[in-house]
């Protein structure tokens, strides 16, 4: 299976009155040619920044991105352009992403007229053809945004994202302000494009059913860091950092009998700006000793299963 996207040591700083924060802190990963990749996390722990720190949306401050065997680490404007064709995102909110002036048919379109030498007839056609790929309505062509349903408002980011038949999509929490019956809709609507395109996903969540649902594999992050990445069924059922097991382990079960361990992290979270060497998690992990305060390596436990702690393997075997 081919890699279609690479990254190797990435970071991301912001510049704040008090240092620098550490959005994304060396974060290497890859994914392979029409899988799909989820990365979960509590809310600011660095994944939308990941996402758009690989296309480009922000550029990174050091770090390797390849991409279809390019090295796209750093590019100028023409080149930029060039790769827009091949990697697109779908945004967190499609009311604040979608111009609240422009038509259904105009939002759609507009990528096909800024990358795309074609006559307006032909535009209208493609239009029309992704429209009915999403499952939008050709009645609802000149409806404006605000006139329709978030599950209606988000396929139209979904069809402005495949208007240049690209081969890597970066899915911002793509389902996360919608309802739960148009969630499932979405999430079936992107797989099927997946089967029939061949297309290769990020997906960027905080909701861990649906992550399994829909990934083949998860890296989990804290603090701008990857603390474990695995295959989607591995990390389930044998989840080894500290952090991941306490994520895991607010899941609600259907079964109100049901008896298991909750794990609940107590302590200051640390601060993202110029934080210390060692484990991230250090002041809220109940297994944390003076070897945490090192710099963490990621410790490959079974294959294809990493996990950055000193400690995985005596606390879990």
């Amino acid at each position: 299976m081919n890699r279609i996207l690479e990254v190797e040591h990435l970071k991301k700083y912001f510049d704040t009155p008090r240092g620098q924060l550490h959005a994304v802190d060396d974060v290497s990963f890859s994914l392979e040619e029409g899988k799909t990749l989820g990365v979960v996390g509590e809310s600011g722990c660095g994944k939308s920044t990941l996402g758009r720190t690989i296309l480009h949306l922000i550029e990174p401050t050091s770090g390797k991105i390849v991409f279809d065997g390019k090295d796209i680490s750093r590019v100028n404007r023409t080149q930029w352009k060039n790769l827009r064709d091949d990697m697109q995102i779908i945004f967190q909110d499609p009311m604040s992403s979608l111009n609240p002036r422009m038509t259904v048919s105009d939002i759609i379109a507009e990528p096909l007229r800024l990358q795309r030498k074609l006559k307006k007839n032909e535009i209208l056609t493609e239009v029309r053809k992704l429209m009915n790929t999403v499952g939008i309505a050709a009645r609802l062509e000149n409806s404006y945004p605000h006139e329709l349903d978030g599950g209606r408002r988000q396929r139209i980011g979904i069809a402005r994202a495949l208007a240049l038949e690209p081969k890597f999509i970066v899915c911002d929490e793509p389902v996360s302000a919608l309802d739960v019956s148009i969630q499932a809709q979405v999430l079936n609507l992107l797989q099927d494009l997946q089967e029939e395109r061949k297309l290769s996903y990020m997906f960027i969540t905080h909701d861990l059913s649906v992550v399994k649902y829909i990934s083949h594999d998860i890296v989990v992050m804290y603090l701008g860091q990857l603390v474990e990445k695995a295959p989607s069924e591995e990390l389930f059922a044998h989840p080894m950092h500290p952090y991941t097991q306490a994520l895991l382990s607010a899941i609600p079960v259907p079964d109100v009998h049901a008896k298991r361990e909750r794990v609940i992290l107590k302590g200051e979270i640390t601060s993202p700006v110029e934080p210390k060497p060692g484990c991230r998690l250090i002041a809220r992990c109940r297994y944390a000793t003076e070897k945490c305060r090192a710099p963490q390596t990621q410790i490959e436990v079974s294959p294809g299963h990493f996990v950055s702690c000193c400690r995985v393997n005596e606390l879990n075997h």
